[in-house]
């Protein structure tokens, strides 16, 4: 088990569920861009936000950031310790930083010895596209062994300056690369890790490379906080984090929607009839908030898997030609015309978080 650190009142490691994570993109200096986007990532389900720190003036506008963000507030700091220091004079909750990039071993220490004062934890995080020329040309490339050897380097620096409240992030665009780097690390520390594929890319893409190698570190028991990188609004990468984990069964979805992938026998609109159970149930919950009951339903395409899959859900629907059977609790009710499968599954599924 990974050893416990607290970014605000989030636990990270010590056997804590996988906590989530974003970064804004609006100016960090401009506080209500920040703030708003801060409120719309909370609303979605971000439990740790980090914001850019370029220069002095972002540096000092976490100061109100943090005031009102409502969720743990990450300075994210590059090159230049009076940032790092700066921040968190500000009251950040955590600082991310490289300590081989920030200056010389007098400021790494000025660094520390702030963040010991105020129990700020550090993460030191190393990304594939900065990794040092030192290591490049000893690897002869970016390798995962090379992001491994730069992560630890870096946790060294901290650890001489007895330093332990880290997490450590070493991550690449590369989903094979990323996966065994951080195998590499998990088997050599006990410090708790931020984990990710950076760079994914666009939804489209972002989301195929963000599953297969942050699920992949899920599914090892690798990984105790995580952000999802998009090109996107980053509410899209909340998004995608919640519904990996509970792929992975590690979070419970207040909604589950499963729907067949069609085939020659299905005889509706099963895409139509799926995507708008799913609008509806969406917007259903988000109107009933965080207190309503969590449901399971089927939306099923034929009468091959139809039945057993509405049956094992909590409301569930199998289609025939223009038709589908509702089911509630395990059995049949009612059979609705196709045009009228999702609003009775709404008003089945309101129903229900009312029981």
């Amino acid at each position: 088990m990974k050893r416990t650190v607290y970014c605000g009142d989030v636990k990270i490691g010590g056997g804590a569920p996988v906590s989530i994570q974003s970064m804004t993109n609006t100016p960090t200096a401009d506080v209500k861009a920040s703030l708003e986007q801060i409120a719309r990532l909370k609303d979605a389900g971000c439990q740790i936000i980090r914001l850019a720190v370029p220069d002095m003036d972002a540096a000092r506008a976490l100061k109100e950031i943090k005031a009102h963000a409502g969720i743990p507030v990450v300075a994210d700091i590059h090159f230049d310790h009076r940032l790092a220091l700066e921040a968190m004079r500000s009251g950040v909750d955590k600082i991310r930083i490289n300590p081989g990039n920030i200056g010389s071993a007098e400021n790494i220490k000025k660094v520390c010895d702030m963040a010991k004062e105020r129990r700020i934890p550090i993460r030191v995080g190393v990304n594939s596209g900065s990794l040092e020329k030192d290591i490049l040309e000893e690897y002869g490339a970016v390798t995962a062994e090379g992001l491994a050897k730069s992560a630890l380097r870096n946790v060294k620096i901290l650890e001489d300056l007895d330093f332990g409240d880290i997490v450590i992030s070493l991550k690449s665009s590369d989903v094979v690369m990323n996966y065994q780097a951080y195998k590499i690390v998990d088997q050599a520390c006990d410090y708790p890790l931020h984990i990710g594929v950076t760079e994914a890319g666009i939804p489209s893409r972002g989301r195929i490379k963000s599953a297969a190698g942050v699920g992949a570190l899920l599914l090892e028991g690798i990984g105790d906080t995580m952000r999802i990188s998009l090109t996107a609004d980053p509410v899209e990468e909340i998004i995608m984090a919640k519904e990996l984990l509970a792929a992975l069964g590690m979070r419970k979805e207040r909604a589950e929607i499963v729907s067949c992938p069609t085939c020659g026998r299905t005889e509706v609109d099963l895409e139509k009839v799926a995507t708008d159970v799913d609008r509806g149930i969406s917007t259903l919950y988000d109107r009933l908030g965080p207190d309503a009951k969590p449901i399971k339903i089927a939306v099923m395409g034929c009468v091959v898997n139809g039945p057993g899959e509405s049956k094992g859900a909590d409301i569930g629907v199998a289609c025939g030609k223009g038709k589908g059977a509702i089911f509630a609790d395990g059995k049949i009710i009612k059979t609705v015309e196709e045009d009228e499968i999702c609003a009775e599954i709404v008003r089945l599924a309101e129903e229900y978080s009312r029981k």
